[in-house]
């Protein structure tokens, strides 16, 4: 070693660093071959480009254990904001912006996947791109900041983020967690204030105010997603702010009993993009730049595990928003279960009397004193129409009800060995305290 490190000292400023890499690889080897039951962890410090410039450092949080759905833990599911100990400063947070398309990088005419796809995609959402800190006090004392992300989806301030990120719940009334910063990409700050929120989809949208207009992301389509779309993810994952990930859908429809959630039900996109705490309220991204989700969360132990709320439920959410200051969701009392050719097919085996049906939603159960229930309705019905239309999926049941509370709504189902029955039900607006 003492030979090699003679060596060294004639070696040009090039050499040394390759120098240097070689004798931490060699230690490296060395200390695995000898204690083979121990992880080795190597700590590097990177030089800016052999210069006389400091050394670059990269200190990665270690307190990043979320405050909040305690619930999540249980499924291995956590949402992804983080919580950093020690407020960081605005300064500390580099002022930089988002790519731009090159001139030379022109997009192509035939709708093809070239090598400046994603970072033109980048390229058009990420001015619009927020970091989101909020303070943890505890008694006055500063103990922390709870980070995330979200998106301006509107010049005048408008900024669309997770709701677990700026407020906390009691019941169904939301109380901002503390003072919101909201730091752009080209390193202004402004103070965020929280304008509405919904508890069961973790959708809020905040507000900022600048003298002038401020970059704005533009909102494409779920529902034109497959499987195996390319996407990308950015936002502030670990503090790291203006990053970008990418991946494909992995789902389009997940469902939240999928996952293990019960109550309100839902569906979320599932993609296979890197995201981590403090992605929380980012943008998901197809390849036009156009934002198509908001993600939420994540499987804790797992790579490749992302879910994002859509973006049309999203918009519906923002609708109710300006129009009821909430989101209304009617209730039924009706556990429904869209039906195929092979549920069909076990039904008829257990039960001959089964109706005879291609498709439609059963019914396994109704909730005592409900709207379902005063209806009528009764556990093993086959619902075939609902107001007047054909229907096949709960989806479309959500759909026709929108938000009419108190509107009688007529509903055709088929009951045991064919009979018929028309039923007649008025949703309530759900009680999602109980």
């Amino acid at each position: 070693m003492s030979y090699f490190l003679s060596k060294l000292s004639r070696l040009n400023r090039r050499s040394v660093v390759g120098g240097v890499g070689v004798v931490a690889v060699a230690f490296s080897l060395h200390y695995s071959d000898k204690y083979t039951n121990f992880r080795t962890i190597v700590n590097a410090r990177l030089p800016l480009p052999l210069q006389d410039t400091p050394w670059l450092t990269l200190e990665a949080p270690f307190d990043l254990l979320p405050r909040h759905w305690p619930s999540f833990e249980q499924n291995g599911i956590f949402a992804l904001s983080s919580y950093r100990v020690g407020p960081v400063a605005s300064s500390d947070i580099p002022k930089e912006t988002s790519g731009v398309v090159h001139e030379g990088s022109k997009p192509c005419s035939c709708d093809c996947f070239g090598k400046d796809t994603i970072a033109n995609a980048a390229a058009k959402v990420g001015p619009a791109v927020v970091n989101i800190s909020v303070p943890q006090d505890f008694y006055g004392i500063t103990t922390g900041k709870s980070i995330g992300s979200g998106t301006i989806i509107n010049k005048d301030g408008t900024i669309l983020t997770c709701a677990h990120v700026v407020v906390d719940f009691q019941g169904t009334r939301s109380l901002p967690k503390g003072k919101i910063d909201v730091t752009l990409q080209d390193g202004r700050t402004f103070e965020g204030k929280v304008v509405n929120a919904d508890l069961h989809s973790d959708i809020a949208v905040l507000k900022i105010y600048s003298e002038t207009p401020l970059p704005e992301a533009k909102l494409g389509s779920s529902t034109r997603l497959r499987p195996g779309d390319w996407v990308i993810a950015m936002g502030c994952p670990l503090s790291l702010q203006n990053t970008v990930t990418a991946g494909i859908v992995s789902c389009v429809d997940r469902k939240s009993s999928d996952l293990g959630f019960s109550g309100v039900p839902r569906e979320y996109l599932q993609t296979d993009c890197a995201i981590n705490v403090g992605n929380s309220g980012g943008p998901l991204a197809n390849m036009d730049g156009e934002i198509v989700g908001v993600n939420i969360m994540k499987v804790l132990a797992a790579d490749g595990l992302g879910f994002s709320v859509p973006i049309d439920s999203v918009c519906k959410i923002i609708e109710h928003f300006k129009k009821s200051g909430r989101v209304i969701r009617p209730w039924l009392g009706l556990r429904m279960l869209d039906l195929n050719e092979m549920i069909i097919a076990q039904l008829k085996k257990k039960d001959a009397s089964f109706p005879n049906v291609n498709k439609g939603i059963l019914v396994p159960m109704v909730t005592p004193e409900s709207p379902g229930d005063r209806a009528g309705f009764r556990p093993g019905d086959v619902v075939i129409q609902f107001n007047g239309k054909p229907v096949e999926s709960m989806k479309e049941v959500i759909e026709m009800m929108g938000d009419k509370v108190g509107v009688p709504m007529k509903v055709v189902v088929k009951r045991a060995n064919d009979k018929l029955a028309t039923l007649t039900v008025i949703p309530e607006e759900s009680n999602l305290d109980l």
